[in-house]
């Protein structure tokens, strides 16, 4: 009966947790609504700034809360935890700034990356080197900060042999690891196929034993890196891989005859639902399913670090553009927008697998209202696959409405493809004000054409005509 009891109390809680998740993702679709009203109004968004990116920064405090409860939830009082943010999720330092106040460490994969993290404050003991191509400065520049490293391959973890040396090093070291139990649905995303690029494939010849030899000679390496997948990937094959590492954390204790792996980094990957507002999976859903599929990691032997970016920022920003211009073809309605392949990118030329979910607003910023009509809805780049949406329902849209594509906050503002020479969009944090109005602030500001022409080698426009061949001798 005991047993009984415990399942109906579990059964309630998941309806509550579900009740209040839902009332979560509708506050946010509120704020959401009312921050587009505000940035026309504030004239954020307007004939001589079409494009614009919102970070709802109530939704991330919210996001990152989330996170560190579902883990808490599932692990013993004292289990160290570190959650480090993904940053080519969203490489703003204003956001992990914001991240860092709220308890969510950096992952980086870059010297750039890693810059980012410095420049907004994350210590080096919550932030984490991930990178299948490391340079020396870089591993250097980590080991001498104290950041924790994940050695992507053998030779990789030779270099850090000899910078290491006979020396014991302040940086937390591991090697990450290739599970290979299969992909997803996207196969760009899928980290732990049979041959993917990351890490020591497990299953290849001779590849286990030569990780477990690798711990056995190194005392400092102490932790265990895997992650399995990203965007497409099933909740229950990113489980398998959580399993697969922490069964070879095992192994290698028992080998060592020591607890010599003490944190397993069990990376991120939790894939977002483009499909409509609510968030799903959970991180609580996917904490749960962990605890059950392997128990052993969650009684307080280990440590844990979590890498998760797209599912923390992506519900929290909104790309929003002005209607330019509207036309036929073909019996088809288009809206030509400013959003396109720039911001957009795999969005535009991997449909299928990225689509956005879009909102209409009218030239005031209210939600448009209307019988629908199924309309393209395309950016200003010179080719004609840039589309943001192929025959979408949405409200008549004439010039001066607004587009808002949903769900953007990771992967789509930040990282700007600069075909045509579009300049990269201006981003704003927003949240209430407290009189009933919104706030916004600067996260970065919109991108010049004097950049532009910075950035295409401006200052060294002679140097091309200024190179002469050497004359032949007797010519």
């Amino acid at each position: 009966m005991g047993d009984g009891h415990r399942v109906r109390e579990d059964a309630g809680s998941d309806g509550l947790r579900r009740m209040q998740e839902e009332d979560t993702d509708g506050a946010r679709a509120a704020r959401r609504d009312e921050a587009v009203r505000a940035a026309v109004d504030q004239g954020l968004l307007g004939p001589d700034s079409p494009l614009v990116g919102l970070l709802d920064v109530t939704g991330i405090r919210e996001s990152a809360a989330r996170l560190k409860a579902a883990f808490t939830e599932v692990t013993p009082p004292g289990t160290p935890v570190l959650h480090a943010f993904a940053v080519k999720a969203t490489p703003l330092v204003p956001v992990l700034r914001l991240l860092a106040e709220e308890g969510i460490g950096a992952e980086v994969a870059s010297p750039g990356e890693l810059a980012l993290a410095r420049a907004a404050g994350v210590p080096a003991a919550c932030t984490v080197l991930d990178s299948p191509a490391k340079t020396t400065a870089e591993l250097r520049e980590a080991l001498a900060l104290g950041i924790a490293v994940n050695a992507d391959s053998p030779q990789e973890l030779a270099r850090i042999d000899s910078l290491v040396g006979s020396s014991v090093p302040r940086s937390p070291l591991g090697i990450r690891v290739n599970p290979q139990v299969g992909g997803g649905s996207i196969g760009a995303t899928s980290t732990a196929t049979a041959t993917s690029k990351f890490g020591v494939a497990l299953r290849d010849e001779g590849a286990r034993a030569w990780v477990v030899q690798a711990y056995l000679d190194r005392p400092w390496l102490t932790r265990l890196h895997a992650h399995t997948g990203s965007q497409g990937i099933p909740l229950d094959l990113l489980a398998r891989g959580v399993a697969e590492t922490y069964a070879l954390a095992e192994e290698i204790n028992e080998r060592a005859g020591r607890r010599q792996i003490d944190t397993l980094d069990i990376g991120g990957g939790l894939p977002v639902n483009f499909a409509g507002e609510e968030t799903t999976p959970t991180y609580g859903q996917y904490a749960r399913l962990l605890a059950e599929a392997v128990p052993g990691l969650f009684d307080g032997r280990y440590g844990l670090v979590t890498e998760f970016g797209r599912s923390l920022m992506a519900k929290q920003g909104t790309l929003l553009t002005r209607v330019e211009y509207t036309k036929s073809a073909g019996g088809r309605p288009v809206a030509v927008t400013h959003a396109g392949v720039q911001v957009a990118t795999r969005t535009v030329y991997a449909p299928q697998a990225w689509p956005l979910r879009l909102a209409a607003y009218d030239a005031k910023g209210r939600p448009k209202t209307g019988p629908e009509v199924v309309q393209d809805i395309a950016g200003p780049a010179c080719f004609a696959g840039d589309l943001l949406a192929e025959a979408r329902a949405l409200a008549p849209l004439e010039p001066g409405d607004v587009v808002a594509a949903l769900d953007t906050g990771a992967y789509y503002f930040a990282h700007h493809y600069a075909y045509n020479s579009l300049p990269r969009p201006a981003v704003y944090g927003y949240t209430p004000d407290g009189r009933g109005g919104v706030a916004f602030a600067t996260v970065r500001e919109p991108q010049t054409v004097a950049e532009i022409v910075a950035e295409a080698g401006g200052a060294h426009a002679a140097a091309l005509t200024a190179l002469h061949a050497p004359e032949r001798p007797g010519a």
